[in-house]
């Protein structure tokens, strides 16, 4: 029984002293990138980043600039933005302090508004 009492403490403690969103979230969002045809090139804030069908892990507080090109079809491009998840918010409130202080530093607040990118070539 006492190493029950000692468990919950330990929980507790941990969800006190980081956020909400830094445990069950973290500072990153998957985004699946595809295109039809598939086999175009992804390319990220400039960088390629592969060929679709492609999923990649991307930081959520950071907003992306994404093109997809293949050859014989004109580019797509398309904007990744984000937002603060108010839940996230609400729940560090009610948390403490500290956890607003960790979701807000790193950036774990933030959700990507898309977490899927389709780019239909004509």
């Amino acid at each position: 029984m006492k190493r029950f009492g000692v468990l919950i403490i330990l929980g507790l403690s941990v969800v006190m002293l980081s956020g909400c969103a830094s445990i069950l979230k973290g500072p990153a969002n998957k985004v699946d990138f595809s295109s039809d045809p598939s086999g175009a090139k992804v390319y990220i804030n400039g960088n390629f980043m592969g060929t679709t069908p492609l999923k990649l892990k991307l930081e959520s507080k950071k907003t992306y600039y994404v093109e997809f090109k293949k050859e014989g079809y004109e580019s797509k491009v398309y904007n990744l933005t984000n937002s603060v998840g108010i839940g996230w918010v609400i729940i560090d409130i009610f948390t403490g302090f500290v956890p607003v202080i960790v979701d807000a530093a790193t950036g774990s607040w933030f959700e990507l508004d898309q977490n899927k990118v389709n780019a239909i070539f004509e």
